[in-house]
């Protein structure tokens, strides 16, 4: 609508607004245009959806996120396997260790069986509620004090609310994500469970351990939230520009297309920060390894393996994007209509 870009909106850009797009009201657009809750591919650094004042008071908003985090938990658990290579590859491929994809899983099949693909599954399935629960209520509040009309928040004050969100639930459930890594690269017998490595890791290093990797982890959340909410809103306002005529309705492969994009990009420009808090979160547990920095194990991995060395793992990564946006907007959409919604 401010197609001038000064933040305000004159008369001439109203009427054409609604002349050109008479179908766009903020109750439909919110309605629909929702990607966070509805699609999972691994990562939950976006930025939370936005829910209208009837689905607060109806109750509507729990059972939207409880869909979501039915739907993430049977997607990691689905695409887990690829997830296990993607964690083994960052930590373990360079020049000179070529690991390729077929000769990851081989080594996984040969040190542990079959159901050594999902070791760090169960912990990347348990964090998710806790996750999505701190997130929502803490981007509740950040809007609350960052802007004066929560109802009609605008895409700058979203963007820091979330990425403020991201951070204090990122910041509150990271010991899990160090717990997720280690348990993927455990070998047969290292650890009896959880309870097991919680111990050792509080024994031998202490608790700094359980926060290793946190830096890059945060950092991280910049460039995949705010690539992700920019492209997807331009994606969005593009559709609605274009094609919106009777109904904000984009339908569902224009919906799941433009969020997993977005998602993939933000994953793309995020992922050497990835990588670093991967290996971080893994030195304690390699034998030999040294412990470094993270501006250390930058200027490590460019100097030893150029800049693609940055991005080892990401063909694992961007191979689950598919079945994993598929499996968890089928399982979305079953939960949607189990607990009384109508589906999207």
């Amino acid at each position: 609508m401010d197609e001038d870009g000064t933040m305000t909106v004159d008369w001439n850009e109203w009427r054409d607004h609604f002349i050109f797009n008479p179908a766009t009201s903020i109750q439909e657009i919110i309605q629909f245009w929702k990607h966070s809750t509805v699609l999972d591919i691994g990562d939950s650094l976006t930025i939370p959806d936005e829910f209208t004042e009837e689905e607060r008071k109806s109750g509507m908003w729990w059972r939207q996120l409880l869909s979501g985090a039915v739907a993430g938990a049977v997607s990691r658990t689905g695409t887990a396997p690829l997830d296990r290579l993607k964690v083994l590859m960052q930590v373990h491929a360079s020049k000179t260790n070529q690991m390729s994809m077929f000769g990851g899983f081989k080594q996984m099949l040969k040190e542990g069986g079959a159901f050594s693909l999902w070791r760090g599954n169960g912990m990347n399935v348990v964090k998710i509620a806790p996750e999505t629960a701190i997130k929502f209520m803490a981007y509740e509040q950040y809007k609350k004090l960052i802007s004066p009309n929560c109802e009609n928040i605008r895409t700058h004050e979203r963007f820091i609310a979330g990425s403020l969100a991201g951070a204090t639930a990122q910041t509150t459930i990271y010991p899990m994500e160090v717990l997720k890594t280690r348990m993927a690269l455990r070998k047969t017998g290292q650890y009896a469970g959880v309870g097991d490595c919680v111990k050792k890791i509080w024994r031998n290093e202490g608790l700094i351990a359980f926060y290793k990797g946190y830096i890059p982890n945060i950092l991280g959340i910049i460039p995949y939230a705010g690539i992700d909410l920019a492209i997807y809103e331009t994606l969005k306002q593009t559709w609605l520009n274009k094609y919106a005529k009777d109904s904000a309705n984009p339908g569902i492969l224009v919906l799941l297309s433009c969020g997993t994009i977005s998602s993939t990009c933000g994953q793309l420009a995020s992922y050497p920060l990835a990588l670093v808090r991967t290996r971080m979160q893994a030195q304690a547990s390699l034998e030999g390894a040294q412990q470094r920095s993270m501006i250390q194990l930058f200027q490590d991995i460019v100097a030893k393996e150029g800049p693609l060395g940055l991005y080892r793992g990401l063909a694992p990564n961007f191979m689950k994007v598919i079945p994993a946006v598929s499996i968890s907007y089928v399982v979305y959409e079953r939960m949607r209509v189990a607990l009384g919604m109508n589906p999207t």
